[in-house]
């Protein structure tokens, strides 16, 4: 029998399900059965499947016009543009297709305004370890990772990467001659579901402000409320970034992504420095506009947050009753999991076998990330299929 994946580039290596249709916070096979999404296609599904405003605003756009490329203004582009500038710290938004394009734009942005400013020398991006930013040349030297680095050349010059935590470290580099930006994620999302303690995020903007650095926030994964705040960062006080990086839930299962960017970073970045063909085209910008329009109001991200701590009491249980497997509940808001004491992999297939999609992370976790519109049962029905899958779970 001929494999029907024979001509698909094998570099992931997904289970025998094939989904056909979801609804909220389930999906479902070809054969009917009904599973409940806790990974929300990596964050992504923000507004669960086959949200009805989503639904009706795509197709809508869909009758009317497809693309035009960034050659001639797209009205959806200035109407979201002025959403996210009104509701957040940015002054200028870059619209790309994908998360690893926001943080390319992201690094340029950087760059390119100290170059300006006159110090062509400042060009060191400071990440962490445990980091992802994308699977581009340049976002997998950002990370640092090696095994996303193996085999794909030498390292790029001009990125810096520090152990998570090492304070000294980090005022070393921040003060180093040649620092342009530190680039981290408030929540890690790939390097095991671990926020950043408030009192470093605002440790970190008063590091950079000190030292003439900008601070880039990744919150590809988690942003747009998944951790009951718009932004991850929000939840520090003082903390706001130069430059901003979003995508995944921003387009709530429609690619897209953003660079949001102060005016002063913005400035030199004139016609000619940066530019996608696909970035902000209508289809996208008619999601995002009802996208945003749900998740940035306060009743929404309010009840993010209750949810979050249904989720959060849930998860604390399962420690408390397998303290052989869990070490810890990780993460923040609907972006959490279980820190395990063995590879979490052969669990997560048979949370899978009991009806619940979950992922995995760095240093053995258990990684969920259900729609936000996920609600208190569904979240009291993924507990116990994750307290039945723990049930049965041998560790390797």
């Amino acid at each position: 029998m001929v494999d029907p994946r024979q001509h698909i580039l094998p570099v992931y290596r997904p289970p025998e399900e094939v989904f056909v249709q979801g609804e909220g916070a389930y999906l479902f096979t070809e054969d009917g059965r009904r599973y409940l999404d806790f990974i929300a296609g990596i964050a992504v599904n923000a507004l669960g499947h086959a949200h009805p405003a989503m639904v009706e605003a795509l197709r809508d756009q869909a009758g009317k016009l497809w693309h035009t490329s960034n050659m001639f203004r797209v009205k959806g582009q200035e109407e979201l543009a002025d959403k996210i500038c009104r509701d957040t710290f940015a002054d200028r938004v870059f619209f790309t297709n994908s998360g690893t394009e926001a943080i390319e734009c992201a690094i340029k942005a950087a760059r390119k305004f100290h170059w300006a400013a006159g110090n062509p020398e400042r060009l060191d991006i400071i990440t962490f370890t445990g980091a992802f930013h994308g699977r581009s040349i340049g976002a997998i030297n950002a990370g640092g990772n090696p095994k996303y680095l193996e085999g794909f050349g030498p390292k790029l010059p001009g990125f810096v990467h520090l152990e998570w935590g090492d304070h000294d470290a980090l005022k070393a580099a921040i003060a180093a001659s040649t620092a342009a930006a530190v680039l981290v994620e408030p929540v890690q999302g790939e390097g095991g579901v671990r926020a950043m303690p408030e009192q470093c995020l605002k440790g970190l903007r008063d590091l950079c402000n000190e030292h003439g650095v900008l601070l880039i926030y990744d919150e590809v994964q988690c942003g747009m409320g998944r951790t009951g705040q718009l932004w991850g960062y929000q939840w520090a006080a003082g903390s706001d970034p130069d430059i901003l990086c979003a995508a995944k839930g921003i387009g709530g299962g429609f690619p897209f992504g953003a660079c949001l960017m102060t005016e002063a970073v913005g400035e030199p970045m004139q016609p000619g420095s940066h530019g996608s063909t696909y970035g902000g085209n209508p289809l996208a910008m008619a999601v995002g506009n009802v996208v945003w329009d749900i998740i940035s109001s306060e009743e929404f991200l309010a009840n993010v947050r209750r949810v979050s701590g249904t989720l959060q009491q849930g998860l604390k249980s399962l420690a408390d009753s397998h303290p052989d497997k869990v070490e810890a509940v990780t993460g923040k808001g609907l972006l959490t999991g279980l820190r395990l004491k063995a590879d979490p992999k052969s669990l997560q297939g048979i949370c899978r076998d009991e009806g619940l999609l979950a992922g995995v992370a760095g240093n053995n976790v258990l990684r969920l990330a259900p729609p936000l519109v996920v609600d208190d049962d569904q979240v009291r029905d993924a507990i116990s299929m994750i307290d039945a899958a723990l049930t049965e779970w041998t560790p390797g």
